[in-house]
């Protein structure tokens, strides 16, 4: 099961990379038709702000997996490995309660969106629950994921990121 949800939030990172390349040409398209043909699209900024928010939320748990994410390791670093696994098992604990308040909250907001029929009020008139409903998504991947370190980090497993470890990459473990 481990190796499921590292495998979906590996794949979902490589889709997240490749949204930030389609991003990446979405503008240079724009930036070229608005500038040397004076005709901007009516698609371009929407869809790469559409396809950032998808890219940012569905990268997060292989960010938390490989131990990537945001850390302050100037007194963590200096416990020893039990009060280390202590801290970091409390850290995951905040970041699946986070995720899954997230997670909750993120789908009654899409679903509302839904139900009300709201949309972007652009040229596009792109339903909001399309976008709204990257929260839930990532978020929901997130919780598993930090469920699954918590395990890992449980059953004596170094601590990815952490100083003196190198990141965990899916195939490794």
């Amino acid at each position: 099961m481990f190796r499921l949800i590292d495998r979906a939030g590996e794949a979902l990172a490589t889709l997240s990379a490749w949204m930030f390349v389609a991003i990446g040409g979405m503008i240079l398209w724009e930036v070229f038709f608005r500038y040397l043909f004076t005709s901007p699209t009516i698609w371009a900024e929407e869809l790469a702000r559409f396809f950032q928010i998808w890219a940012l939320y569905i990268a997060a748990a292989a960010v938390l997996r490989q131990g990537a994410m945001i850390r302050i390791g100037l007194l963590v670093d200096r416990l020893g490995p039990r009060p280390r696994a202590a801290a970091e098992i409390f850290s995951l604990s905040v970041i699946a309660a986070f995720s899954a308040v997230a997670c909750w909250y993120g789908a009654v907001i899409a679903l509302d969106s839904w139900q009300v029929g709201r949309m972007s009020g652009t040229m596009l008139n792109v339903p909001h629950w399309m976008t709204e409903i990257a929260i839930p998504v990532g978020f929901a991947v997130l919780l598993l994921q930090a469920l699954v370190q918590i395990a890992r980090v449980a059953s004596g497993a170094p601590i990815p990121g952490a100083q003196g470890h190198e990141p965990v990459i899916a195939d490794e473990v």
